[in-house]
Order: structure tokens, then sequence, then C-alpha cells
């Protein structure tokens, strides 16, 4: 499905305040290691359908890269092929899903050989029985995770108010892969030099400085008041965190940071980042029970800077 840019919006919207010019840079040497460099797990809201429109946005040239919603990690993955990252904080405060990413930065091997064990297959019970065990180890609990990321139903991450997940087994074919393995060594190497973080949005960037890129991707606002099928945590994410959130991004501009924000078209959003370029792009939904409401859904993204030439 093409992506396209709907800036009927964007005209109504006031002109944006253009706070950096980045100069027109060809992409560094790409390294041979990382062509094939690809996110570990499925994530709903994932940004990889939308990287070929989202790159001409991205800025070329950065100093640190920060992503403080970082889920899946499709946009650090294509920045990084593409030898625009040479520094990079992660975060998020689902830890279930940090700790994926330090096993997978720290004791890789040991994951592997867990994920190869014969433990791990696609089968209904299977998926119960170890959907409900209790554990402490990390490489556990990291093999866990990718093992119900890649069987659930829709690759959803979602828990209960304990903070337990929740989401059913999905209908897939008995030989789907659970992992690359040698994707995840990829993965693995290019963490060598990332800081992994379970801070909250705010705490993460407060190191950030200027020339520093930061891109926020954080739970959408709902379209609807039943959209909120997934809880990115058990104290989920609400119009409080939304408004905390925006306050942060005039913050960081203030401080001479490159932004980038991605969420829903909801109103909200417009009034939260008024005075910052926002455009549309329709994007391919996944996650609607009914297979007839998984077509072309709006989002936003919001950003406080331009390319060199761009309109």
């Amino acid at each position: 499905m093409s992506k396209k840019v709907d800036s009927e919006k964007s005209k109504k919207h006031k002109q944006p305040r253009i706070t950096q010019f980045v100069p027109e840079l060809k992409d560094t040497e790409k390294s041979p290691y990382y062509l094939e460099l690809k996110p570990i797990l499925k994530w709903v809201g994932g940004k990889r359908g939308l990287i070929p429109h989202y790159d001409k946005f991205f800025p070329v040239s950065f100093k640190r890269y920060y992503e403080p919603f970082f889920g899946g990690g499709a946009v650090f993955f294509h920045l990084l092929t593409k030898g625009r990252i040479q520094k990079a904080k992660l975060s998020d405060i689902n830890e279930e899903l940090l700790n994926v990413y330090i096993i997978i930065k720290t004791s890789v091997e040991a994951l592997i050989q867990e994920l190869k064990s014969g433990k791990y297959i696609n089968d209904k019970e299977v998926f119960y029985n170890i959907r409900a065990e209790e554990l402490s180890d990390p490489i556990l609990r990291a093999a866990r995770l990718i093992y119900l990321n890649r069987t659930c139903y829709n690759g959803l991450y979602r828990v209960n108010k304990q903070g337990k997940f929740n989401v059913p087994y999905g209908k897939y074919p008995k030989n789907v892969r659970i992992f690359d393995e040698k994707n995840m060594r990829n993965v693995s190497e290019s963490f060598q030099n990332v800081v992994l973080t379970t801070d909250d949005f705010e705490e993460a960037v407060k190191d950030a400085k200027k020339g520093d890129f930061v891109y926020f991707d954080p739970p959408y606002v709902p379209l609807t008041d039943t959209a909120y099928f997934t809880d990115y945590t058990s104290e989920g994410f609400g119009i409080k965190e939304q408004e905390r959130l925006a306050k942060v991004f005039r913050e960081l501009d203030k401080r001479g940071c490159l932004v980038m924000g991605s969420n829903s078209s909801a109103s909200i959003i417009w009034e939260l980042y008024e005075g910052f370029d926002i455009q549309t792009v329709h994007a391919k939904r996944y996650i609607s029970c009914d297979p007839n409401g998984r077509g072309g859904v709006k989002e936003t993204f919001i950003r406080n800077y331009k390319i060199n030439g761009e309109e």
C-alpha cells in the first residue's frame, strides 16, 4: 500500500516555526554488517512500514540520537543502517521490553541457546504455559517475551493491572519463525555503544543538547473511546502524559535539539503542538478485530525543523 502525505490540514495550520536548517549531506558508506539489521520484535504502531515515507523527513546530520519510546526500534535500526547514528540513548519504561534488549546486548549467545532449546514451539498449550510462567532469570524472561511476541495475537503487547501479559494466542502457521539468529547477533553488536535505560521519557532526554536528534513515538491519543486495546504498561498513557510530552517537546526545541514526534490525528495533537510543522501520513492499521476495519488511518508527525530545500 502506498503512503502519501495529506497536506490539506497542514495548509490550514499556522505557518510552522522553523528552528533549524539541516544541511543536505550524503549518507555515510554503509557497513556491510549493518545491511540486514532489522527489528527483533513486532510492535504495534511500529514505523517499519512508514520508513520509506519518513526517511526524507529525518535529519541527515545530528550529534546524538535519543528515542525514549523505543518499542520495536524501526527508526533507530533504519538510521543506523544509513550511517547517521554514531551515539544513541534508547529508553522505554516497559521493563520487560528493555530486558530483551539488555540481554541481547550483554548475553546474546546465552539467549540464542535458550531459544534453540526446543521449548519455544508454536503451539497453543505451550503458549499459555509459557505465558503463565513466573520468571526471575533475565535470560528466560527475554526468551519468553520474544516467543510470545511472535506467537500471540497480532504481535500485541498488553498487560493487565497486575502487569501480567494477557494477549491471547495467535493463529500462525506452525513453522512461524520465532527469531533470526544472524540478525540477533547483528543487533547485539549495534547495541555495544548504545545506552539502554528504562527512564521515563522526560528523564531520558534531560541530557539532550543542541544538535541532538530526539524522536518521540509514544502510545497514541485514541481516535475512539475503544481504541486503547494495548496498554503500554499497567499505568497506561493518558492525556496528562500527552500534555507533559508536548511540554518536553517545546523545552527541547528551546535547547536547540532537532525534535520529531509521531501521534494520531486527534484534534488535541494539533492543539498541543501548535506552531510546529505538523503533517499527516496514511498508515495501515493491523490491530482491529474486524478485518474490514484494518484499512488506512491518518497519523501525524510533528517537527521543529525542515531540511534545506523542503517546501
